[in-house]
């Protein structure tokens, strides 16, 4: 299949709709659209001495932050895995070693589709870990549930990945936008008598921008918040003019959205350029790591809000190596020299789960293996202490709110100034009220 000259990140699709619009991805590699019989057996690759994980990450394009700690907590996690021997298989008589094979989505639904395949029907890859957000993890999914390959997948809100469903094969865990939308407000009304308690957004058309808008219309008014919808827009929007020219009229004095990181910084830079500041600016996906509110520029990050999934102040333990997200924060800055990021917990944890599966599965019959997965009980996790997937193949993990500042180590450090839902992650701040003008 042609590769055409510039992907983008493309808006969600359900899995029957992706399948039929991305159904070269199979025939690119002369697959017929019925899995062949040796793609299903316990060892795909007869007499291969090792345990195969495909990787499929957005190592470029706009969701290039999301995966830049790959392949550093890979590595990290098939090291410790190794050193314990391996995993005892039962097929094999004996330990296996675990390799893994990353490829590069390039932040494109299109593209994620293409890899997932060919680790599928070429490598032949016993498990699938998938993170990073719709334009990853929807599409990889798709393909394991369509070639009934086992798949852990993460980072991706849950509303969004269901969207994909009903699953099978495919064990997620994250969390929710209802309990984000939660947590938005919560830091809303620190501040509540100081604003009109008019909310704003800036929401694209993919399956996170549908989902949030759904949930959010639904839920702010029954909190006292009023919430106005300026409608949907597509990624790589380069004017907002008219947007701005929505929440200007309406004198919204919160703005959210859920964007990626090179719209929101267009679209934040044109608000300061046209006048429009709000008292607080609340925004998901586009700055939850240093390098996304880096690129912003300026002074224009100081007291952005928006999620944290993982910190180094979490207050739990890997089940693979024992370390706290501390320890585990101070390795990752002490070898590659960089700040924290929360992406590398939600990838330690991503191994934590597979390791735990395949440990109990002591196989690699893709059927067996799955049971394993539907089966996770862990009571310790570096990311969210205990899991367990419900009937829809979902697990939820615990949120707080945190605001950039200027930092003593860092450029800009994230502080947690909201833990209603989650009082056991301390705080590590109060909030800056109001934005900057």
């Amino acid at each position: 299949m042609p590769r055409k000259k510039k992907e983008q990140v493309k808006s969600g699709l359900t899995r029957r709709d992706f399948i039929k619009k991305t159904g070269m991805a199979g025939a690119a590699l002369g697959a017929a659209a019925v899995v062949p019989s040796f793609a299903k057996k316990s060892f795909a690759a007869k007499g291969r001495d090792y345990i195969l994980i495909g990787r499929p990450n957005p190592t470029s394009g706009p969701m290039a932050p999301f995966g830049e700690p790959t392949p550093w907590v890979d590595e990290k996690a098939v090291e410790a895995i190794n050193k314990r021997g391996g995993i005892y298989i039962k097929e094999a008589g004996k330990k296996l070693p675990v390799k893994m094979k990353i490829v590069d989505t390039e932040s494109s639904d299109t593209k994620a589709a293409e890899v997932a395949t060919r680790l599928i029907l070429k490598d032949k890859v016993d498990l699938m870990i998938v993170l990073h957000g719709p334009p990853v993890v929807n599409p990889v999914a798709a393909m394991c549930e369509r070639n009934e390959v086992p798949c852990i997948a993460g980072d991706n809100p849950v509303e969004a990945w269901l969207t994909g469903g009903p699953y099978k094969w495919t064990y997620h865990s994250f969390w929710t936008v209802d309990k984000l939308t939660d947590l938005f407000i919560d830091m809303w009304d620190i501040n509540a008598d100081k604003t009109n308690k008019t909310v704003g957004c800036l929401f694209p058309n993919d399956a996170d921008g549908k989902e949030w808008s759904r949930i959010f219309a639904d839920k702010l008014p029954k909190k006292g918040y009023k919430f106005i919808d300026t409608g949907r827009f597509p990624f790589g929007q380069p004017d907002y003019t008219a947007f701005i020219s929505m929440l200007k009229k309406n004198k919204v004095d919160i703005l959210t959205g859920v964007l990626i990181t090179p719209d929101w910084a267009t679209a934040w830079r044109q608000c300061h350029q046209q006048g429009y500041i709000p008292k607080i600016a609340t925004i998901g996906k586009a700055i939850l790591f240093p390098s996304s509110v880096g690129a912003i520029g300026g002074e224009l990050p100081q007291g952005l809000t928006t999620e944290i999934w993982w910190s180094p102040h979490h207050p739990f333990k890997s089940s693979l190596t024992g370390q706290t997200p501390k320890e585990l924060c101070d390795q990752w800055t002490k070898e590659t020299g960089k700040q924290w990021v929360a992406a590398v917990g939600a990838k330690h944890y991503a191994w934590e789960r597979a390791y735990d599966a395949l440990v109990r599965a002591e196989s690699l019959e893709k059927t067996k293996l799955r049971e394993a997965i539907a089966k996770t009980d862990m009571k310790t996790a570096i990311f969210a202490d205990h899991v367990k997937y419900n009937k829809e193949n979902w697990s939820e993990t615990p949120l707080v709110g945190g605001q950039w500042v200027k930092g003593k180590k860092w450029p800009w450090e994230l502080e947690i100034i909201s833990n209603n839902q989650n009082p056991n992650i301390p705080l590590t701040g109060e909030m800056v009220f109001p934005l900057p003008k």
